[in-house]
Formats: C-alpha cells, sequence, structure tokens
C-alpha cells in the first residue's frame, strides 16, 4: 500500500515512538490506525516477536511471523542498540521528535532513558508504560506470559464451562497483551487531550495485571464488595448464582447465542408472532405468557425474576421460545431472521468464518495490505470501530527488520 497519509485522520500529526516489548505492540498499532507515525524501536537481532509461529507459509523468518504481523502493520521500523552509549544516544534523539512515547518493561537496558530524563527536556512529551505490574513493581523481576497475566488478572477466573470439574478456560489470541494494548491507547488519547489543554505532557502507567482485572465485569468487585464468589457459566456472564444458558443448537448443528430476552410488551408480541408463522403455537403452550406479555401495562422488569412469579413464567417462556425456534432454523438463518425481527442473537463462528462473514466484509474490517517483498497481498483485520468524521486506516505493511534505519541516520547527522 502506498505512503499517502488520509488528511481527516485524528492523530495525523502526532509521532510514536514505540520501544518494542511484549505488551506494547496492540497500542502502537491502534494510534497507528488512528493516523499516528509509529516507528517502532527493536534491537539489533530484532524483537523476539518476531520468532515466534505461525509463519507465512509456514516458513519461519524474522519477517515472516504473522505475530509480528498483527501487531506492527501500519508502522515503520528501526533497530537501536540501547545497550550502547552509542545507542542510548541514537535512542534519546528519536524521542526527542516524539509526541508519544509507549515503553515495556525492558525498554533500556542501561535504565538512562526514561521518561524523567525525556520529559526534563520536553515537557510536553507523554510516555506511556506498559508493564506486568506497573512502574516500580516489587514483582518487576517475576516472569511473566499471557497466561499468568490472564489468571492472575481473573479473566481466567471467570471464563469456563457450568461443569466446574473442568478446569478454567484462557481465551486465545494473547489477550493480556490485546486488553494491555486497548488500555495503552486509551491513556495516549486522553493524555494528547489534556496536552492540547495544558501544553503538558505526563507519564502514564499501564499495569496489565489491573487493565485484566477490570475487564471482568461483576466479578472482582461483588468479591471486594461483599466476598461473593461469581461463578464461571458456559457461554455467559460468571455470577454468584446460575443463570439460564443461552447456547442453542441449531437445525443444522451449529450452535448460537440467544442473547437478550425481550422486555417490551411490543417485543413479546413480535416473539408470540414469530412462534405463530412457524407453526409451533400449539407445541409450545407456554405461548399464553408471551401473550399476556406482550397485553401488560408497563414493561416486565427483570429485578423481578425469582421474586413474582409472573415475572418469572414470563422470561422463561421467552428464553424457551426463542431456544425452540433457534433448534428449527439453521444457525445463520436464525441469527438473521432475528437480528431483522429485533432480538440479539449471534451465530458461534470460527474465526476464519467470522472474517470471511459478508457482514464483516461489507463494513471494510477485511484491509487488503501487499506484501512487496512477498509478491503477495493479505487481508489484514481492520479496526472493530468506524468513525464517520476521522477514518482509520493502515498505511504499509509491517516494517521488515532495521527497513527504517536511514531515519536514525539522518537523526544523528542532524538532518532530522
Amino acid at each position: 500500500m502506498g505512503e499517502a497519509r488520509c488528511d481527516l485522520t485524528s492523530l495525523q500529526d502526532i509521532r510514536v515512538v514505540e520501544i518494542s516489548d511484549q505488551f506494547t505492540s496492540v497500542g502502537g498499532r491502534v494510534l497507528a490506525e488512528l493516523g499516528a507515525d509509529v516507528i517502532v524501536v527493536e534491537p539489533p537481532e530484532g524483537s523476539p516477536h518476531r520468532s515466534r509461529p505461525p509463519f507465512v507459509d509456514d516458513e519461519a523468518g524474522v519477517d515472516r511471523s504473522l505475530r509480528w504481523w498483527a501487531g506492527n502493520v501500519g508502522k515503520r521500523g528501526v533497530t537501536i542498540d540501547s545497550a550502547t552509549e552509542c545507542g542510548k544516544t541514537t535512542l534519546e534523539r528519536l524521542i526527542a521528535t516524539a509526541d508519544v512515547v509507549i515503553a515495556g518493561a525492558n525498554h533500556c537496558p542501561n535504565g538512562t532513558v526514561s521518561y524523567r530524563n525525556c520529559a526534563a527536556l520536553d515537557t510536553a512529551l507523554i510516555w506511556v508504560s506498559v508493564t506486568p505490574f506497573g512502574v516500580g513493581s516489587s514483582r518487576a523481576d517475576q516472569p511473566v506470559t499471557d497466561l499468568t497475566m490472564l489468571a492472575g488478572g481473573g479473566p481466567v477466573w471467570n471464563c469456563g464451562y457450568d461443569d466446574h470439574t473442568l478446569p478454567p478456560i484462557r481465551g486465545a489470541g494473547d489477550q493480556a497483551s490485546n486488553i494491555a494494548g486497548m488500555y495503552c491507547a486509551i491513556g495516549a488519547l486522553v493524555a494528547l487531550t489534556s496536552r492540547g489543554r495544558t501544553g503538558r505532557g505526563q507519564h502514564v502507567d499501564v499495569n496489565v495485571t489491573a487493565a485484566c482485572n477490570v475487564t471482568c465485569e461483576q466479578t472482582t468487585y461483588s468479591w471486594l464488595v461483599r466476598q461473593i464468589v461469581c461463578l464461571r457459566q458456559t457461554g455467559r456472564h460468571a455470577s454468584s448464582s446460575p443463570t439460564s444458558g443461552v447456547q442453542v443448537r441449531c437445525a443444522d448443528g451449529r450452535f448460537v447465542t440467544t442473547g437478550v430476552l425481550p422486555r417490551k410488551q411490543e417485543d413479546f408480541g413480535r416473539l408470540a408472532g414469530w412462534l405463530t408463522e412457524l407453526g409451533l403455537t400449539e407445541e409450545f403452550p407456554e405461548a399464553v405468557f408471551l401473550e399476556l406479555a406482550a397485553n401488560r401495562d408497563e414493561p416486565v422488569d427483570m429485578a423481578k425474576v425469582g421474586v413474582d412469579d409472573e415475572t418469572t413464567a414470563i422470561l422463561a417462556a421467552a428464553r424457551e421460545a426463542i431456544s425452540l425456534i433457534a433448534s428449527r432454523m439453521p444457525a445463520k438463518d436464525f441469527f438473521v431472521t432475528s437480528q431483522r425481527r429485533g432480538f440479539p442473537c449471534g451465530a458461534v463462528l470460527t474465526p476464519a468464518e467470522a472474517f470471511d462473514d459478508e457482514h464483516t466484509v461489507a463494513r471494510g474490517f477485511r484491509v487488503p495490505v501487499e506484501h512487496i517483498e512477498l509478491g503477495k497481498t493479505f487481508d489484514y483485520p481492520g479496526t472493530p470501530y468506524v468513525f464517520g468524521n476521522s477514518p482509520t486506516l493502515i498505511r504499509s505493511r509491517p516494517p521488515l527488520l532495521g527497513e527504517h534505519n536511514s531515519l536514525l541516520d539522518e537523526l544523528n547527522t542532524g538532518r532530522s
């Protein structure tokens, strides 16, 4: 893809220096997609993430790791040996050109390139630290992986199945890195907003464990506030008491998540009408509760489930009605029809199926990126959000190792 930049991108005049580390890449990619010029800094031998499989065409190489591609598309890349005095000086000169620095736990082996030192020279500098336990933590020397972050932070605690003889589940896809990356990007954007008013930068401390912890919905605060333990449930929120299942096997053997139950009178009326259209009313006598809800003077109050018998019966009938309808239709047909009728639900798809789905394609989530060095174009996942007045973009493929080192030569000769 070309290097041309869209004049409407949010961060088109912002430069970000990302000192590559275990949890930095996603935050840098998000800012690059918002239009920032992101320069990722690696050691001379390359980031360890360049050695992580899978590789394109199953052929290993520093420029062929799909994990590296995913986190670094749209960036430029340089190599610096920051353990040397010459490398430290070069890194400082590069940072002097930046609006934002993203740095992990091991960004400078000799510890001299720091926010304190750099901000003393540039009070507008924003520095985002993304570390496993927060800056200055006594746990800083502990080894960390995606699994330990998710387990220690809490997401593993509340992910799994109703059958608690089965172990907890760690979600795939380096979720700790993705969670940390989003908080990194949010922190940088808030700091940029603040700088726009005050003219001053700041140090943003992203604690990966804490970031993971606040994704646990009610699980953490239920314990902190009331010492209540929430239990894992299949495909739904962890809860202190069991809730109704939402996964239904459809007529084609695929599964759907039946999602949010009706609340308003007209919703129950539409659901009863759907049963009638499919000829299922006679085998579902509980449809009478749907008609009862449709004719009520007020919406159904979820807080009364288990307390008010009528409310409990109505919502149980709604869940059973939706499950019955789903069981009689192919999963995709149920998903499309249910959405059109105003009932939120989701078909359970593999990642490849979701990426190829016509809805995904229509909203522009698939972004073709040319790899000239391989003579191929690959479809990348784009941004999961669409902004009407500030489009996102992927300007280029991920940088090859040391591809933009000429930028450093210009810095060291005073030309940039």
